[in-house]
């Protein structure tokens, strides 16, 4: 945006960018999306992935792919390889823009050791534990620790001395010397290096100390010339530990500017919980279709441009809040509404034979496949004597309202004909096994020549031609809308310890939903889902919107992911407010 006018949809980010820009107080709007590579990208990441990449594109400015990588216990190439396959599904490209954290080791390490010689550092020997003692309470200021005194040239020489291995993990830590009566605990001497004797995943073992997350963060902003960084709440009181770094150091100033992450609502979005969930074998992996993460629901068949217009849809605000995943639902099926073909698949089957139509013979029937796009034009259906429909489509004392097959009631095929029940067939226990009907070859394509009307309409595949699918049928994974409301009550105002141990600790594995999934291996659908492609997605039409596993679909095993029902709460809700 040449003339720095303020975008469409604004929010109060836009609105700060837009007045700096206007004010000469920046030339340039540059971003970065910084995940750190211990875990998979969850929708809570889709909200910043969007946020970061979309401003930088309306700007005409730039947006960086960062990985935070200082903590070499929690990190993998794995994590780094799938983070990127996520923000590239989304649609987002960082060009050659793609930085770690772990390739400014050397010039963070020459950083603190500028803070050491400014007498602004510090290497202090006392436990994480006694750092906490020492570090006071909201209404008790800090206590200076012993060692904060320590010479220039001796905290250099052991700064060099925990740089080459020489002393054991948790003996010794360098921090900044600031202020121990602050107000704000980040303020209070915090901790810029830890020793850890651990093999780094990019670095080896070239490294015995590692950067904390405040040191490491601005300092790599700074670098890179973002001139907006943009952190979820939670970092709202370590901006001034962000601010205060720049300016010891005399860096590039970037700006911090924190907004509210998302909260969904029968979802956690922690990566540690969500680790727990794969880890102790709650769901299959990360990429389970029930989990929340970017991989879960691309193989659970969401679009990226449903997930791109969710985010748009909830804004970027000051204060936390959260949101119905009947939204997010509600953006996946106008997407697929527009762009998912018809398929119709029967997922709990009964027998059709219908009696007047010749033995052996079959025929093809014309369908649409999108009647909302045209250009996605017909297909061939095989129609013949025997056929599946759904057994809920049948009842045999059906009350008033109920407008599919009964007994000598006539209802619609779709693209086909129109049919009626003749006779019941059912099994020695008296289960419903078959339905004789008859057809009229009159109304071919769904019309009556004579004009009369039937109120019902059911889908249908020829028994002969069709294959079988395997269907998944998809539940929220959590029963309550608040998962995580047991943990906080367990922790109390102050929000102390932790309380998500499993079962019978009141925590969020509590409130897990043991039947978020079912499988059904009877379903048959029409022979065209046999060339579905992995990963590709459909209205099976009355029944949902699915997509096939992108694990174990294949042309011999059929594997269908319900991705939403048709049903859709949000919509309904909206509409009656």
């Amino acid at each position: 945006m040449s003339d720095h006018a303020e975008p469409s949809g604004s929010h109060f980010i836009k609105s700060i960018i837009a007045e700096e820009l206007a004010a000469g107080k920046r030339k340039v709007v540059h971003t970065r999306f910084p995940p750190e590579p211990n875990g998979y990208l969850h929708i809570g990441h889709a909200k910043a992935i969007c946020l970061n990449f979309g401003l930088a594109e309306e700007f005409g400015g730039r947006c960086n792919l960062r990985f935070d990588d200082s903590n070499p216990l929690t990190e993998r190439q794995e994590y780094v390889d799938s983070i990127r396959e996520d923000v590239r599904w989304l649609g987002f490209d960082w060009e050659d823009r793609e930085f770690y954290a772990s390739d400014y080791f050397e010039q963070l390490h020459e950083w603190a050791l500028d803070l050491i010689r400014k007498g602004k550092a510090y290497v202090d020997d006392l436990t994480a534990d006694e750092i906490r003692e020492y570090r006071g309470t909201l209404t008790r200021p800090g206590r200076d620790s012993p060692h904060r005194d320590r010479s220039i040239e001796e905290n250099l020489e052991l700064f060099e001395a925990m740089k080459r291995g020489d002393f054991p993990e948790g003996s010794k830590v360098l921090r900044a010397k600031i202020d121990m009566a602050s107000g704000n605990f980040n303020m209070r001497d915090p901790v810029m290096y830890r020793i850890l004797h651990a093999e780094h995943y990019r670095r080896g073992k070239e490294w015995a100390i590692y950067p904390t997350y405040d040191f490491a963060h601005g300092q790599s902003d700074s670098l890179e010339g973002v001139t907006y960084s943009l952190c979820t709440l939670e970092f709202e009181d370590h901006r001034p530990l962000y601010d205060w770094f720049i300016e010891n150091l005399e860096i590039f100033p970037s700006r911090q500017i924190e907004f509210a992450r998302l909260n969904l609502s029968h979802t956690v979005l922690s990566k540690r919980k969500l680790k727990k969930l794969v880890e102790e074998g709650h769901v299959s992996g990360w990429d389970d279709p029930r989990m929340p993460t970017l991989s879960g629901i691309r193989r659970r068949g969401y679009p990226p441009a449903a997930v791109r217009d969710f985010c748009n849809r909830i804004g970027v605000a000051k204060a936390d809040s959260r949101v119905d995943l009947a939204l997010l639902e509600h953006c996946v099926r106008q997407e697929l509404n527009r762009s998912a073909p018809r398929r119709m698949a029967v997922l709990d089957p009964i027998k059709v034979v219908i009696e007047n139509y010749p033995e052996g013979q079959s025929e093809e029937l014309e369908a649409i496949n999108n009647p909302e796009d045209e250009s996605a034009g017909k297909r061939k259906v095989p129609f013949s004597r025997e056929l599946w429909i759904e057994r809920d489509d049948f009842m045999e004392d059906p009350p008033k309202k109920f407008f599919r097959l009964g007994p000598g009631r006539e209802v619609r095929l779709r693209w086909a004909y129109f049919i009626t029940c003749n006779e019941v067939v059912k099994d020695e226990v008296g289960k419903i096994v078959e339905l004789h009907c008859s057809y009229d070859p009159e109304t071919r394509g769904g019309q009556a020549p004579d004009g009369r009307k039937v109120r019902g309409t059911i889908h249908w595949v020829s028994a002969e031609h069709s294959i079988p699918l395997e269907v998944r049928l998809y539940d929220h994974l959590f029963t309550k809308d608040d998962p995580d409301q047991s943990d906080r009550a367990d922790k109390g105002e102050a929000g102390k310890g932790e309380a998500d141990q499993g079962q019978g600790g009141g925590g969020f594995l509590d409130n897990l939903n043991h039947d978020s999934v079912t499988i059904n291996t009877n379903a048959q659908g029409e022979p065209s889902l046999a060339e579905a492609a992995p990963g590709q997605r459909f209205q099976f039409e009355r029944r949902g919107y699915f997509c096939a596993d992108s694990k174990d679909h294949s042309a011999g095993h059929a594997v269908f992911n319900r991705t939403v029902t048709l049903r859709d709460t949000w919509a309904k809700i909206q509409k009656r407010s």
